[in-house]
């Protein structure tokens, strides 16, 4: 009978994962997670909530599970996952056993919430991400607009688990997994009578308050080493892609610890604490790399906005989901069209060559942020519902996510960037 993996994940028997293979998972990890040197402290213990409830968790790295499984043991947790994982062949096994529940992220997913609702009434502990996605560069991202409209909803405890160091152990530029200190911290952020009496709009700010963190800005006063094994670099042009002194676009290369601008030699050596070193006093380079992605978008802030023409396009290649068989190899999808993604006021267009029926226009109501899942090389989006990968030429992803996010902020403004980031959009003469 030919394989349907959509049926199969819409069908499948949800529930609480059995004990057995709950204890086997989580002591394998355990011992997988003894190099990664994690720091646990339960403020709160989840374990005292005895009927069902939600763990939220600030999303750092791939490996966040592994904190969120391990703090809340011996309550047996069910994750939500993006969907688009669902079809990976290395993750299906563990996927299933573990009864990983599956999400759209930034659409309005029914599965989704009919699920939810079926773990609740078996008296699940459910716990996501509210930022959807972890983090491209170390800071925390808006939490997905209607996360406190859900939970005021469903009125259970909410937890949250802080993480730290995750980010640095495994960024998206290098796949690397990097030896140095990581923590998790359990804590009850909102209460039933918490959520009974705020707003929506005021439990999104508890939240987001909540998960304000930046990486780098936190090692800085920490010093923790991250063993980079001489690859501190490695990719970093993919997030780095502006030059801070030259102004000059995709010229950045990184190479073992040292990242170079090609157009003006500005550089600097990165070490294993995630400091940088300029070459000599003619440098100019920001004080870590969230400073430095955080220049790329001020940047981009003031060049849509000057320019009522603005338009940015890239080659591509266009990758959807298979049906009828698992993804190998840990791809993430198969190619199925080659054109030009373009970005203007309007919204995101992709014109396909050959006569392509993958076409497709987004105006900025639809879209307002990008999913990142392996790398800062690619990216994904729901189109009609439906997963999209994106590959650009360019191998920046970066570049896209922030233009796509402020050209949303820009015409509609329903995903807010931060308070604290109000200061980008003052003074852009």
């Amino acid at each position: 009978m030919k394989k349907d993996i959509r049926k199969e994940i819409t069908n499948r028997n949800y529930h609480i994962t059995k004990r057995l293979w709950y204890f086997i998972y989580r002591n394998v990890m355990r011992i997988v997670g003894k190099k990664y040197h994690p720091h646990y402290e339960k403020i709160d213990d989840i374990n005292d909530c005895k009927g069902p409830c939600f763990v939220i968790f600030n999303h750092l790295s791939r490996l966040d599970h592994m904190y969120v499984m391990e703090i809340a043991y011996p309550r047996r947790v069910n994750i939500l996952c993006s969907y688009g994982e669902f079809f990976r062949s290395h993750l299906h096994f563990a996927f299933k056993h573990n009864n990983v529940l599956p999400k759209k992220p930034y659409v309005n997913d029914i599965l989704s919430t009919r699920i939810m609702r079926k773990m609740i009434n078996l008296g699940a502990c459910i716990a996501f991400a509210p930022e959807g996605l972890a983090t491209n560069d170390g800071m925390n991202k808006p939490i997905v607009p209607g996360t406190g409209h859900m939970l005021k909803h469903y009125k259970l405890p909410v937890y949250f688990v802080c993480l730290r160091g995750q980010h640095l152990l495994n960024t998206k530029a290098c796949l690397d997994i990097r030896s140095g200190n990581t923590f998790a911290t359990s804590s009850l952020l909102l209460s039933p009578a918490d959520l009974e009496a705020k707003s929506a709009e005021e439990i999104d700010e508890i939240i987001n308050n909540a998960f304000r963190h930046d990486e780098y800005a936190w090692n800085k006063e920490k010093h923790y080493k991250y063993e980079g094994n001489g690859r501190m670099c490695y990719h970093l042009e993919d997030l780095l892609y502006r030059c801070p002194k030259c102004g000059a676009e995709f010229k950045m290369a990184g190479d073992g610890n040292k990242i170079t601008c090609e157009a003006c030699g500005n550089g600097a050596e990165l070490d294993d604490y995630y400091d940088f070193h300029p070459y000599d006093d003619s440098c100019v380079i920001p004080n870590t790399i969230s400073e430095w992605v955080n220049g790329e978008r001020i940047q981009i802030i003031k060049d849509i906005r000057k320019d009522p023409n603005y338009v940015y396009s890239d080659h591509i290649k266009l990758g959807k989901l298979p049906n009828d068989h698992y993804l190998k190899n840990k791809a993430t999808s198969e190619i199925v069209a080659n054109g030009l993604l373009t970005l203007d006021h309007d919204g995101l267009h992709f014109k396909g060559e050959d006569n392509s029926n993958h076409d497709f226009d987004l105006n900025w109501k639809q879209l307002y942020t990008v999913i990142s899942i392996q790398d800062a090389q690619s990216f994904n989006i729901y189109v009609d519902n439906d997963y999209v990968d994106i590959f650009p030429d360019s191998h920046c992803m970066m570049k896209w996510s922030i233009l796509i996010e402020e050209m949303h902020r820009l015409h509609v403004n329903f995903y807010k960037n931060h308070p604290w980031n109000n200061y980008m959009y003052e003074n852009l003469d």
